[in-house]
C-alpha cells in the first residue's frame, strides 16, 4: 500500500518547497556530522521541537537504511505493528519499507505483527522523515510503532533489531522518536525530564526505563528510547551525546504548561 501524510499541513508545511525552507530553518549548518548509531528526536509539530529535531538531523550522517520506533498515540494495531511493504508518500517524495530488513525483525521477535492500522494516522514516525529527507533522499525505512511494554519486552525488542540488522549486514541507523514530560511548568519538566536524560547519556537502558516509572516522567517513548539504547549497546556503542533541551514553553512563552523535547546521539 501506499501511506498518505497524516499530518502534513498540520505538524509540518504540505508544499514541498514551504517544507524544505521550514526544515532548513531548524538545522545547524555549521554542525560536524558524524556516524551515529541511533538517536532519539522529538515529534511535535515543527514550530515547537523542530529546533531540537534540527539539532540532531544535523549532526548525524544518514546511511541507506533508517529503522524508526515512535509510541502509538492512536491505540490502532497491534502492540509492536510494523510495515514491513509498501511505500509512504511525503511531500518531499515517496519512501519505500525496507522490506528485507522488517521480515528479518520479524523472524527474531515473534511479538511483533503487520499492522497497517497502526501507522495509518499516527504522527511519532511521519515527522522525522522530512528531516531524514532533507540529508538523504534514497533510504529506505522500517516503521514500528509501539504501545506500552515492559522492560524485558523493550530488551527483546532490542536484541532482536541487532539480530536483524547483522542479518542484513548494512548500516542502519536506528530512530527513537519521543517528546518528553507533558503539560507540566518548565521548571518542573526540566528538572525531571534530566533525570531521564542522565540515565541516558550513562548508556542506561533499564536506568531509562526505571527512571520514568519511579519519577512518573510522562515520556511518552520512553520504550522506542529503551530499546534503541539497548540495541545499540549491544551493537558495540559506547557514549550518548544531548544535543539540545528545550520546551514548548521557549517558543510560545506559556511556561505554565509545557511539553520537554530532548535531542540525542548515540554513537
Amino acid at each position: 500500500m501506499a501511506r498518505q501524510p497524516a499530518v502534513a499541513g498540520k505538524f509540518y508545511p504540505d508544499d514541498p518547497q514551504e517544507l524544505r525552507d521550514e526544515v532548513q530553518r531548524h538545522l545547524e549548518p555549521d554542525a560536524a556530522k558524524v556516524p551515529a548509531r541511533g538517536v532519539i528526536a522529538p515529534h511535535a509539530g515543527f514550530m515547537y521541537s523542530g529546533d531540537v529535531a534540527g539539532s540532531v538531523y544535523s549532526r548525524v550522517e544518514i546511511p541507506g537504511t533508517v529503522l524508526l520506533i515512535g509510541p502509538n498515540h492512536t491505540g490502532m494495531g497491534e502492540r509492536i505493528s510494523l510495515m514491513a511493504r509498501g511505500t509512504w508518500s511525503m511531500p518531499l517524495g515517496d519512501l519505500e519499507i525496507d522490506t528485507p530488513l522488517a521480515e528479518a525483525i520479524l523472524q527474531h521477535l515473534p511479538m511483533a505483527r503487520e499492522s497497517e492500522a497502526a501507522h495509518l494516522k499516527e504522527h511519532s514516525l511521519e515527522t522525522q522523515l522530512p528531516f531524514l529527507q532533507y540529508f538523504r533522499r534514497d533510504f529506505t525505512f522500517v516503521p514500528i510503532c509501539l504501545m506500552r511494554l515492559s522492560w524485558d519486552e523493550c530488551r527483546k525488542l532490542g536484541e532482536a533489531l541487532v539480530r536483524a540488522i547483522r542479518d542484513v549486514d548494512r548500516p542502519v541507523l536506528i530512530v527513537a522518536s519521543s517528546d518528553m514530560t507533558h503539560y507540566e511548568t518548565h521548571a518542573s519538566a526540566s528538572k525531571k525530564d534530566h533525570k531521564a536524560i542522565a540515565r541516558i547519556l550513562e548508556m542506561d537502558p533499564a536506568g531509562l526505563y526505571q527512571t520514568v516509572e519511579r519519577e512518573g516522567i510522562t515520556m511518552c517513548g520512553v520504550h522506542p528510547a529503551t530499546a534503541m539504547l539497548t540495541a545499540c549497546r549491544e551493537m558495540g556503542a559506547t557514549r550518548a551525546e544531548l544535543a539540545k533541551y528545550m520546551t514548548s514553553g521557549e517558543v510560545s512563552g506559556d511556561m505554565g504548561s509545557v511539553v520537554g523535547y530532548a535531542g540525542v546521539i548515540v554513537q
